[in-house]
C-alpha cells in the first residue's frame, strides 16, 4: 500500500470495526408526519413551509436519550441530519435564519447531540444535504442562473465549514444528493465541478484530518453508501447500507409500518456477512420523542448482541461473494475464528457445513456457552450436540475455534 493508501486503511478501521450506527432524520418536516420529502413532492409554498418553524419546539427533545437508546442498541456511532433538503438547519449559522437556534425552539440541536454522543461514547456524524430548496436557482440549475447557482454553492460550502469548525472533533461527514437524480437526470462525472467538491474536501482533510467522509460529494470519499439496500456479495472498498427500520419514509410518519426485530437482525447480519457496515434509521416525533416501535426493536437488537457481538463486531469478509451463506444462516470470521449465524434451527442437533477446508480446534454455542463436537467427514464438517430447542431467538451463533484464518473450499 502507498502511504496514503495506509493513512486511509488506519483512518477507517474504527468505522469497519463498529458495524453499526444509527441514522437519525429529523426536522420540521416532522411536525407533518408525512416524510421528509413533504415540502418537496407538495410543492408547498416558502412562506407556508418557513411558518413551520414557528410551530417546531420539541418539548421532550433528549439527546442524551437518544444516545443511551444507540448505546444500548449495540450501536457504536450516530449519524444526524444537521440540515436535510428542506434548508431547515439543527444548528445556529451566521448564512441564514432558518435555524432551530433562531426560530421557535431556540435551541442548537446539533450541539445538544454532539455533548450526548461524547458522553456515552459514541461516534459523531453529520448528515448535510448539498442542495436547498430555500434556494430558487436549485430549480433553475447552473446554466440557466449561474449566478444563482453561485451563491448555493458557497452557501453550502459556508455551512459545511461551521459544522465542522464549531462542534470539535468529528468523525463522520455524509453529505447527500450532489448528483441528484430528480435534478434532470445529475451531472454525471461533472457533479463535482458544479458543486465545488474539490475545494471544500481539500479544505475538510486540512481542518479534521481524521474524518471520514462518504461518496456523495460528487468525489469517491472513504465509504460508498448503498440505500435502502443490502448487498450480498463484496462491494468494492468500504461500504455503508442506509436502511429505515420503516418501510418507506426517513423522515416520522405515524402511518408507516415498522419491520420486524427479525427483519432487523436479518438485513444487519446480512450487511456485516458482506463485508459492511448497517446504518439504521430512525425518525423521531415532532416533540424529539423515538417512537417506541423503533425504542422496542432497537432494544431487542440490542440483547441480542449483547450475547452474539462478536460474531458482528470487527469481523471481515475472507470468504469469497456468496461463500458466507450456507443452508442454515450466515458466516462471519475474525482472525482465527468463524460464526456460524444459524437462521434456522435444526431438529436432528446436527449442523453440516462444507464452506471451510479448515480444521476446528472449539466449537461452542455463544447464547449459552455450551460446547459442541465437531468431527469431519469427508469434505463435511459435522458439528453435533445441539439443543433440542434454540437457545436465543430469533438467531443463535456458533463460534468455531479454526487452524488458522478461515480458508474456503469449493464444491468443485
Amino acid at each position: 500500500m502507498s502511504p496514503s493508501e495506509l493513512h486511509a486503511a488506519d483512518r477507517t478501521r474504527w468505522f469497519t470495526d463498529a458495524r453499526f450506527g444509527m441514522f437519525i432524520h429529523w426536522g420540521l418536516y416532522s411536525l407533518l408526519g408525512r416524510g421528509e420529502w413533504a415540502r418537496y413532492t407538495e410543492a408547498i409554498p416558502p412562506d407556508e413551509y418557513h411558518a413551520l418553524a414557528d410551530q417546531f419546539q420539541p418539548r421532550y427533545f433528549d439527546a442524551a436519550a437518544w444516545a443511551r437508546l444507540a448505546k444500548a442498541a449495540g450501536m457504536k456511532y450516530m449519524v444526524l441530519t444537521t440540515k436535510h433538503h428542506d434548508g431547515f438547519c439543527l444548528f445556529d449559522s451566521q448564512y441564514t435564519d432558518f435555524t432551530s437556534d433562531k426560530t421557535a425552539a431556540g435551541r442548537d440541536f446539533v450541539a445538544e447531540y454532539v455533548a450526548a454522543c461524547r458522553a456515552e461514547g459514541l461516534r459523531v456524524g453529520f448528515y448535510f444535504s448539498v442542495k436547498d430548496w430555500d434556494f430558487p436557482a436549485y430549480f433553475d440549475g447552473p446554466e440557466r442562473n449561474p449566478e444563482g447557482w453561485a451563491k448555493l454553492v458557497d452557501h453550502f460550502h459556508n455551512q459545511a465549514k461551521e459544522l465542522l469548525t464549531n462542534y470539535g472533533k468529528i468523525d463522520i461527514f455524509w453529505f447527500d444528493c450532489s448528483d441528484d437524480a430528480n435534478f434532470r437526470g445529475g451531472w454525471g462525472d461533472k457533479t463535482a465541478d458544479v458543486w465545488r467538491s474539490q475545494e471544500l474536501v481539500a479544505w475538510i482533510r486540512n481542518a479534521q484530518p481524521d474524518i471520514l467522509l462518504n461518496n456523495r460529494s460528487g468525489l469517491p470519499g472513504d465509504f460508498s453508501t448503498p440505500e435502502q439496500t443490502i448487498p450480498h456479495a463484496s462491494q468494492p472498498g468500504v461500504f455503508e447500507s442506509c436502511v429505515t427500520m420503516t418501510y418507506k419514509h426517513w423522515g416520522y410518519s405515524p402511518s408507516d409500518h415498522y419491520k420486524d426485530t427479525w427483519r432487523l437482525l436479518d438485513e444487519l447480519t446480512a450487511c456485516v456477512a458482506a463485508g459492511g457496515n448497517y446504518l439504521l434509521n430512525v425518525g423521531p416525533d415532532p416533540d424529539g420523542v423515538i417512537p417506541l416501535p423503533a425504542c422496542e426493536r432497537l432494544l431487542q437488537v440490542g440483547e441480542w448482541l449483547r450475547l452474539h457481538g462478536e460474531a458482528i463486531y470487527a469481523t471481515e469478509r475472507v470468504l469469497p461473494d456468496w461463500w458466507d451463506y450456507f443452508s442454515g444462516g450466515r458466516i462471519t470470521t475474525k482472525g482465527n475464528n468463524a460464526y456460524l449465524i444459524l437462521q434456522l434451527w435444526t431438529p436432528t442437533g446436527v449442523l453440516s457445513l462444507n464452506q471451510l477446508r479448515n480444521d476446528v480446534r472449539r466449537a461452542v454455542l455463544l447464547a449459552t456457552g455450551q460446547e459442541l463436537a465437531v468431527r469431519r467427514e469427508g469434505r463435511r464438517l459435522l458439528i453435533e450436540g445441539l439443543p433440542a430447542l434454540p437457545p436465543a431467538l430469533p438467531f443463535n451463533v456458533v463460534k468455531l475455534e479454526l487452524d488458522g484464518p478461515a480458508a474456503p473450499q469449493f464444491y468443485y
